[in-house]
């Protein structure tokens, strides 16, 4: 019996992130490692010339606030990630994390005057395209409605709440998971490797 990484992209999205708050909160807790370089800025801060401001649209789904805010978003990439990952392969996956990461930051930049970190748009992204795994041309999956309803309302609802949650990212994450599930097939159902 040996130990596999069986799925590199969810793995070693999970230790990055992970390894950034240990980094943050131990050797670098004098240097504010998350808030530089790992929370994309909010309305008005964004600086088009700064190298730094590009990488934070898509590094800032690996900066979380603590480890409660860490395990409540990886609790759920760990449990649905492997199984999208098997499905869709490695690379694409990591394709649709930074696409998401990306459409997230870009749009918290422009309408948001608060910064953005964490991985909960990745989680409703996997939510949703989860929902998508036996998905088939002409159809759509009551799933998949029943999904889009329960959480994605849930997100809506909450946003009219004052709290320290950005259901935006939920709603955008999830928004991008679907696309994700209506216009591409798992590497399964077209013969392709997992990993490809």
């Amino acid at each position: 019996m040996r130990i596999k990484y069986n799925a590199p992209t969810v793995l070693t999205f999970t230790f990055a992130s992970a390894g950034v708050l240990l980094l943050s909160q131990t050797l670098l807790r004098f240097y504010p490692l998350e808030q530089t370089w790992f929370m994309v800025s909010g309305k008005g801060a964004f600086r088009p010339g700064s190298f730094r401001c590009w990488i934070t649209l898509f590094s800032h789904v690996a900066g979380h606030a603590n480890w409660t805010h860490l395990l409540s978003n990886f609790s759920f990439i760990l449990l649905i990630g492997p199984i999208l990952e098997e499905s869709y392969g490695s690379l694409p996956l990591l394709a649709m994390i930074l696409i998401t990461a990306l459409v997230t930051g870009i749009l918290n930049t422009l309408f948001f005057k608060t910064g953005l970190m964490g991985a909960s748009g990745i989680v409703f992204m996997m939510i949703l395209l989860a929902s998508f795994t036996n998905f088939s041309a002409g159809e759509i999956p009551l799933t998949f409605i029943l999904v889009l309803v329960l959480y994605l309302g849930r997100e809506i609802f909450n946003s009219f709440n004052t709290n320290n949650i950005s259901e935006f990212a939920h709603i955008i994450g999830g928004f991008v998971g679907s696309l994700f599930g209506f216009f591409r097939s798992p590497a399964a159902k077209k013969g392709g490797a997992p990993g490809s």
